[in-house]
């Protein structure tokens, strides 16, 4: 089988058959079309002959670039994928890239909001909305939803208005891998959400509207960079380091739970997260913040 086609197949693959996201199948094809780039540098066009060797140079060529750990270690996981795929449709006679090494990611700590952050970027935004305009009061709502549900930019900008249930304060959102959960959102959210619905949708609404819950400024179903755009300008005067997209706001929602005594469980079940050991990166942020305060606070520290 052509490498070309090979990879072709297998993003199709990769989206009708695991269900995986729209996102998620782009980073692969991103991965895999560099691959396809340099084995047909190394005159390697037909499946059956990307082996091990032409992988590990690839990755070597790849860290040699300055690329990071992450990156590495993702085109490894989307070299192995490919390579178990060629196996199973019976393009090549063995799995080349089972022995296929990549280095481990660094795992660094995410960017957390203390409390009194949050209360004065709300205030400003609902400063902002005043006057009812409808963008600002639909940013409100989003940055509390955000919050309050530890979501996903894809997850939020997802929502319909059906999956809100104002009765049980509660959201249906549908994750990675198109798995549905069901998570709870706060009075404060409930209130941003109402209010939104009642100044800001109608205003924003058009024929193209559709069930979408957020919409954008034409009427359309809000889009993630509109998103990022918002959070980023909010946190960039925000004391503080580390990304300052969205999920700066899930990651403070999962510390400040596991702050407040919830179980790593079910804030596992909430964030929608396949993985236990996912979750317990916030275990470290929370152990971090209690050193700090016993250095602080302990006259024998």
């Amino acid at each position: 089988m052509e490498l070309e086609r090979a990879v072709e197949r297998y993003a199709q693959f990769l989206s009708a058959e695991r269900g995986y996201s729209a996102h998620t199948v782009r980073s692969y094809r991103s991965d895999l079309a560099d691959l396809l780039k340099f084995a047909g540098e190394q005159s390697v066009t037909d499946a059956a002959e990307l082996d091990l060797e032409v992988l590990r140079d690839w990755l070597w060529n790849g860290s040699q670039a300055g690329l990071a750990k992450a990156t590495l270690a993702r085109r490894a996981a989307a070299a192995k994928g490919l390579s178990a795929w060629l196996k199973r449709e019976g393009a090549t006679t063995a799995d080349t890239a089972t022995r296929l090494r990549a280095p481990k990611p660094g795992r660094t700590l995410p960017r957390v909001l203390g409390t009194e952050q949050l209360d004065s970027l709300l205030s400003g935004l609902q400063a902002r909305a005043a006057d009812g305009d409808p963008v600002a009061v639909r940013d409100v709502a989003i940055i509390e939803v955000l919050y309050a549900s530890a979501l996903r930019v894809s997850e939020l900008t997802g929502l319909d208005l059906a999956d809100l249930d104002h009765e049980r304060l509660t959201l249906r959102v549908t994750g990675k891998g198109s798995k549905e959960r069901v998570v709870p959102f706060g009075v404060p959210a409930q209130r941003a959400v109402v209010d939104y619905l009642h100044r800001g949708r109608p205003e924003l609404a058009a024929p193209t509207s559709g069930a979408a819950l957020f919409l954008g400024s034409r009427g359309g179903r809000l889009g993630p960079r509109t998103v990022y755009r918002l959070v980023a300008e909010l946190l960039a005067d925000v004391q503080g380091s580390g990304p300052s997209g969205p999920h700066a706001l899930r990651h403070t929602a999962a510390t400040h739970l596991l702050d407040g005594g919830a179980d790593l469980r079910a804030v596992q079940e909430m964030l929608g997260h396949a993985s236990l050991g996912t979750t317990q990166i916030y275990t470290h942020v929370s152990t971090d913040r209690l050193r700090q305060s016993y250095l602080n606070a302990h006259p024998r520290a």
